[in-house]
């Protein structure tokens, strides 16, 4: 399993904080993670479609699309700019 957060404005668009999922067999970076994100099609395909500014951390640390993700991680996903 693999824990997913969303932060701010993506919360807001998914109607969830967070879910866990079970990593799809394939999977092993984070940028496909968020392609497969982005195929459950509906808010989720336009939270992470090629146009949408999402960051990513992994296990609490920033992250670039292609860091290795698997079982027992935790992913964020967030707008560019949160807090304020």
């Amino acid at each position: 399993m693999v824990k997913l957060l969303f932060f701010a404005g993506l919360r807001e668009q998914l109607g969830t904080a967070g879910e866990e999922i079970e990593l799809p067999a394939g999977v092993t970076t984070l940028a496909e993670l968020r392609e497969h994100l982005k195929s459950r099609g509906g808010n989720y395909e336009r939270v992470f479609s090629g146009k949408a500014l999402v960051r990513m951390a992994l296990n609490q640390e920033m992250a670039q699309p292609a860091a290795p993700v698997k079982a027992g991680d935790e992913v964020a996903f967030f707008p560019p700019v949160t807090g304020g």
